[in-house]
Protein backbone atom coordinates (compact mmCIF):
# COMPACT_ATOMS: atom_id res chain seq x y z
CA UNK A 1 0.00 0.00 0.00
CA UNK A 2 2.87 2.35 0.83
CA UNK A 3 4.44 1.63 -2.55
CA UNK A 4 1.17 2.43 -4.35
CA UNK A 5 0.77 5.67 -2.41
CA UNK A 6 4.34 6.69 -3.26
CA UNK A 7 3.79 5.84 -6.92
CA UNK A 8 0.60 7.91 -7.06
CA UNK A 9 2.20 10.88 -5.29
CA UNK A 10 5.06 10.79 -7.81
CA UNK A 11 3.16 10.27 -11.05
CA UNK A 12 -0.14 12.07 -10.39
CA UNK A 13 1.35 15.61 -10.36
CA UNK A 14 2.92 14.98 -13.77
CA UNK A 15 -0.37 13.65 -15.13
CA UNK A 16 -2.30 16.61 -13.68
CA UNK A 17 0.03 19.15 -15.30
CA UNK A 18 -0.19 17.43 -18.69
CA UNK A 19 -3.92 16.62 -18.51
CA UNK A 20 -5.09 19.82 -20.27
CA UNK A 21 -2.96 18.85 -23.28
CA UNK A 22 -3.94 15.18 -23.30
CA UNK A 23 -7.63 16.00 -22.79
CA UNK A 24 -8.19 18.69 -25.41
CA UNK A 25 -5.51 18.41 -28.12
CA UNK A 26 -7.50 15.79 -30.03
CA UNK A 27 -10.67 17.92 -29.81
CA UNK A 28 -8.79 20.96 -31.15
CA UNK A 29 -7.29 18.97 -34.03
CA UNK A 30 -10.66 17.38 -34.83
CA UNK A 31 -12.43 20.75 -35.09
CA UNK A 32 -9.59 22.17 -37.17
CA UNK A 33 -9.56 19.13 -39.47
CA UNK A 34 -13.32 18.93 -40.03
CA UNK A 35 -13.76 22.74 -40.16
CA UNK A 36 -16.80 22.60 -37.90
CA UNK A 37 -17.45 22.77 -34.15
CA UNK A 38 -21.03 21.51 -34.49
CA UNK A 39 -21.89 19.24 -31.57
CA UNK A 40 -19.17 20.75 -29.38
CA UNK A 41 -20.41 23.02 -26.61
CA UNK A 42 -18.67 26.38 -26.43
CA UNK A 43 -19.65 26.40 -22.76
CA UNK A 44 -16.77 24.00 -22.10
CA UNK A 45 -14.07 26.65 -22.80
CA UNK A 46 -16.16 29.17 -20.83
CA UNK A 47 -16.35 26.91 -17.77
CA UNK A 48 -12.70 25.91 -17.87
CA UNK A 49 -11.40 29.44 -18.46
CA UNK A 50 -13.42 30.93 -15.60
CA UNK A 51 -12.62 28.05 -13.25
CA UNK A 52 -8.90 28.01 -14.07
CA UNK A 53 -8.51 31.77 -13.73
CA UNK A 54 -10.26 31.68 -10.35
CA UNK A 55 -8.03 28.78 -9.24
CA UNK A 56 -4.94 30.79 -10.19
CA UNK A 57 -6.09 33.68 -8.00
CA UNK A 58 -7.04 31.19 -5.26
CA UNK A 59 -3.44 29.99 -4.92
CA UNK A 60 -1.81 33.07 -3.27
CA UNK A 61 -4.16 32.73 -0.30
CA UNK A 62 -4.59 28.96 -0.10
CA UNK A 63 -1.07 27.88 -1.19
CA UNK A 64 -2.40 24.53 -2.37
CA UNK A 65 -0.29 21.95 -4.20
CA UNK A 66 1.94 23.56 -6.85
CA UNK A 67 1.09 20.98 -9.52
CA UNK A 68 -2.57 22.06 -9.35
CA UNK A 69 -1.54 25.68 -9.92
CA UNK A 70 0.60 24.77 -12.93
CA UNK A 71 -2.30 22.69 -14.27
CA UNK A 72 -4.59 25.73 -14.04
CA UNK A 73 -2.08 27.90 -15.93
CA UNK A 74 -1.64 25.30 -18.69
CA UNK A 75 -5.42 24.87 -18.87
CA UNK A 76 -5.93 28.58 -19.54
CA UNK A 77 -3.55 28.40 -22.50
CA UNK A 78 -5.18 25.27 -23.93
CA UNK A 79 -8.72 26.64 -23.54
CA UNK A 80 -7.76 29.90 -25.27
CA UNK A 81 -6.62 27.85 -28.28
CA UNK A 82 -9.72 25.64 -28.14
CA UNK A 83 -12.04 28.65 -27.96
CA UNK A 84 -10.31 30.32 -30.90
CA UNK A 85 -10.50 27.19 -33.07
CA UNK A 86 -14.14 26.54 -32.11
CA UNK A 87 -15.16 30.14 -32.86
CA UNK A 88 -13.37 30.12 -36.21
CA UNK A 89 -15.22 26.96 -37.21
CA UNK A 90 -18.74 27.60 -35.98
CA UNK A 91 -21.40 26.40 -38.46
CA UNK A 92 -22.42 29.39 -40.59
CA UNK A 93 -19.42 31.44 -39.42
CA UNK A 94 -18.28 34.10 -41.87
CA UNK A 95 -15.48 35.74 -39.94
CA UNK A 96 -15.70 38.58 -37.44
CA UNK A 97 -19.00 40.28 -38.09
CA UNK A 98 -17.87 43.42 -36.33
CA UNK A 99 -20.89 43.49 -34.07
CA UNK A 100 -21.27 45.62 -30.99
CA UNK A 101 -19.54 43.98 -27.99
CA UNK A 102 -21.92 41.72 -26.08
CA UNK A 103 -24.48 41.86 -28.89
CA UNK A 104 -26.26 38.50 -29.03
CA UNK A 105 -27.02 36.53 -32.12
CA UNK A 106 -30.61 35.66 -32.90
CA UNK A 107 -31.91 32.48 -31.33
CA UNK A 108 -33.38 29.70 -33.38
CA UNK A 109 -36.37 27.59 -32.42
CA UNK A 110 -35.69 25.46 -29.37
CA UNK A 111 -32.69 27.49 -28.20
CA UNK A 112 -32.83 28.85 -24.69
CA UNK A 113 -32.19 32.55 -24.33
CA UNK A 114 -29.60 33.92 -21.95
CA UNK A 115 -29.39 37.27 -20.27
CA UNK A 116 -27.72 39.69 -22.71
CA UNK A 117 -27.18 36.71 -25.03
CA UNK A 118 -24.23 35.72 -22.86
CA UNK A 119 -21.64 33.55 -24.62
CA UNK A 120 -23.79 33.45 -27.76
CA UNK A 121 -22.29 36.52 -29.39
CA UNK A 122 -21.92 36.76 -33.15
CA UNK A 123 -18.59 38.58 -33.04
CA UNK A 124 -15.48 37.00 -31.54
CA UNK A 125 -14.39 40.16 -29.76
CA UNK A 126 -16.82 39.95 -26.77
CA UNK A 127 -15.53 36.49 -25.86
CA UNK A 128 -11.99 37.77 -25.41
CA UNK A 129 -13.18 40.97 -23.72
CA UNK A 130 -15.04 38.91 -21.13
CA UNK A 131 -11.90 36.89 -20.31
CA UNK A 132 -9.80 40.07 -20.03
CA UNK A 133 -12.41 41.85 -17.88
CA UNK A 134 -12.62 38.87 -15.52
CA UNK A 135 -8.84 38.71 -15.17
CA UNK A 136 -8.59 42.47 -14.62
CA UNK A 137 -11.29 42.54 -11.94
CA UNK A 138 -9.70 39.64 -10.05
CA UNK A 139 -6.30 41.34 -10.27
CA UNK A 140 -7.69 44.53 -8.72
CA UNK A 141 -9.45 42.55 -5.97
CA UNK A 142 -6.23 40.69 -5.24
CA UNK A 143 -4.23 43.91 -4.97
CA UNK A 144 -6.71 45.65 -2.66
CA UNK A 145 -7.81 42.70 -0.51
CA UNK A 146 -4.43 40.95 -0.22
CA UNK A 147 -5.95 37.51 0.43
CA UNK A 148 -4.59 35.19 3.13
CA UNK A 149 -5.31 31.56 3.99
CA UNK A 150 -7.97 32.62 6.51
CA UNK A 151 -9.66 35.42 4.57
CA UNK A 152 -13.27 34.85 3.42
CA UNK A 153 -12.33 36.15 -0.03
CA UNK A 154 -9.81 33.32 -0.48
CA UNK A 155 -12.34 30.65 0.42
CA UNK A 156 -15.03 32.30 -1.72
CA UNK A 157 -13.09 32.39 -5.00
CA UNK A 158 -11.72 28.91 -4.30
CA UNK A 159 -15.09 27.29 -3.86
CA UNK A 160 -16.63 29.25 -6.74
CA UNK A 161 -13.81 28.30 -9.12
CA UNK A 162 -13.86 24.63 -8.18
CA UNK A 163 -17.66 24.46 -8.24
CA UNK A 164 -17.67 25.93 -11.76
CA UNK A 165 -15.10 23.36 -12.88
CA UNK A 166 -17.17 20.58 -11.32
CA UNK A 167 -20.14 21.36 -13.60
CA UNK A 168 -17.92 21.10 -16.71
CA UNK A 169 -19.67 18.00 -18.13
CA UNK A 170 -23.20 19.36 -17.69
CA UNK A 171 -23.44 21.51 -20.87
CA UNK A 172 -22.23 18.59 -22.99
CA UNK A 173 -24.61 16.22 -21.19
CA UNK A 174 -27.56 18.53 -21.92
CA UNK A 175 -26.51 18.97 -25.56
CA UNK A 176 -26.18 15.20 -26.03
CA UNK A 177 -29.55 14.60 -24.37
CA UNK A 178 -31.34 17.07 -26.66
CA UNK A 179 -29.74 15.62 -29.79
CA UNK A 180 -29.90 11.97 -28.64
CA UNK A 181 -26.35 11.84 -30.00
CA UNK A 182 -22.75 12.41 -28.93
CA UNK A 183 -21.68 13.48 -32.41
CA UNK A 184 -18.99 16.18 -32.33
CA UNK A 185 -17.78 15.28 -28.84
CA UNK A 186 -14.55 13.31 -29.00
CA UNK A 187 -14.39 10.04 -27.12
CA UNK A 188 -10.72 10.84 -26.42
CA UNK A 189 -11.84 13.83 -24.34
CA UNK A 190 -14.23 11.62 -22.36
CA UNK A 191 -11.55 8.98 -21.83
CA UNK A 192 -9.11 11.58 -20.53
CA UNK A 193 -11.76 13.06 -18.24
CA UNK A 194 -12.47 9.64 -16.72
CA UNK A 195 -8.78 8.81 -16.39
CA UNK A 196 -8.17 12.24 -14.91
CA UNK A 197 -10.93 11.71 -12.35
CA UNK A 198 -9.31 8.46 -11.27
CA UNK A 199 -5.89 10.05 -10.91
CA UNK A 200 -7.22 13.14 -9.15
CA UNK A 201 -9.27 11.22 -6.62
CA UNK A 202 -6.34 8.90 -5.88
CA UNK A 203 -3.97 11.84 -5.47
CA UNK A 204 -6.35 14.01 -3.46
CA UNK A 205 -7.15 11.32 -0.91
CA UNK A 206 -3.62 9.93 -0.54
CA UNK A 207 -1.89 13.33 -0.19
CA UNK A 208 -0.66 14.62 3.12
CA UNK A 209 -3.28 16.47 5.22
CA UNK A 210 -3.58 20.12 4.20
CA UNK A 211 -1.81 19.68 0.86
CA UNK A 212 -5.08 19.51 -1.07
CA UNK A 213 -7.99 21.56 0.38
CA UNK A 214 -11.34 19.83 0.86
CA UNK A 215 -12.84 22.13 -1.77
CA UNK A 216 -10.83 20.22 -4.41
CA UNK A 217 -11.99 16.86 -3.06
CA UNK A 218 -15.70 17.69 -2.81
CA UNK A 219 -15.91 19.26 -6.26
CA UNK A 220 -13.79 16.47 -7.72
CA UNK A 221 -16.24 13.83 -6.50
CA UNK A 222 -19.18 15.67 -8.10
CA UNK A 223 -17.34 16.09 -11.39
CA UNK A 224 -16.40 12.40 -11.45
CA UNK A 225 -20.07 11.47 -11.09
CA UNK A 226 -21.00 13.79 -13.99
CA UNK A 227 -18.22 12.35 -16.18
CA UNK A 228 -19.53 8.87 -15.44
CA UNK A 229 -22.99 10.03 -16.60
CA UNK A 230 -21.43 11.33 -19.82
CA UNK A 231 -19.84 7.92 -20.29
CA UNK A 232 -23.26 6.30 -19.98
CA UNK A 233 -24.58 8.69 -22.66
CA UNK A 234 -21.76 7.71 -25.01
CA UNK A 235 -22.56 4.04 -24.44
CA UNK A 236 -26.28 4.63 -25.17
CA UNK A 237 -26.16 7.18 -28.01
CA UNK A 238 -22.79 6.89 -29.72
CA UNK A 239 -22.61 9.10 -32.83
CA UNK A 240 -26.21 8.69 -33.95
CA UNK A 241 -28.85 9.18 -35.04
CA UNK A 242 -28.06 12.90 -35.38
CA UNK A 243 -26.71 13.73 -38.84
CA UNK A 244 -24.27 16.61 -39.16
CA UNK A 245 -26.08 19.59 -40.61
CA UNK A 246 -29.59 18.49 -39.67
CA UNK A 247 -29.61 20.33 -36.40
CA UNK A 248 -27.14 22.53 -34.59
CA UNK A 249 -27.24 21.27 -31.00
CA UNK A 250 -24.47 23.54 -29.73
CA UNK A 251 -25.06 25.51 -26.58
CA UNK A 252 -23.11 28.29 -28.25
Amino acid sequence: MAILTTLISSLAPIFLVLSPLTSYTDQILSIHRTRTSAGFSLDIPLIMLVASILKIFYWPGARYDLSLLIQAIVMVGVQVVLLKVALDNRPGWRGDLGGIPFQAEKHGRGESERMWGFWRWRSQRPYWEFVLYLTGILTLLHVFLRPTSTSPYTHLIGYIGLAIEAILPLPQIFANQRAQSCRGFRVSVLANWLLGDTMKMSYFFTSLPGKVPWAFKACGIFQACCDAGLGVQWWIYGDGPEVLGEKDVRLS
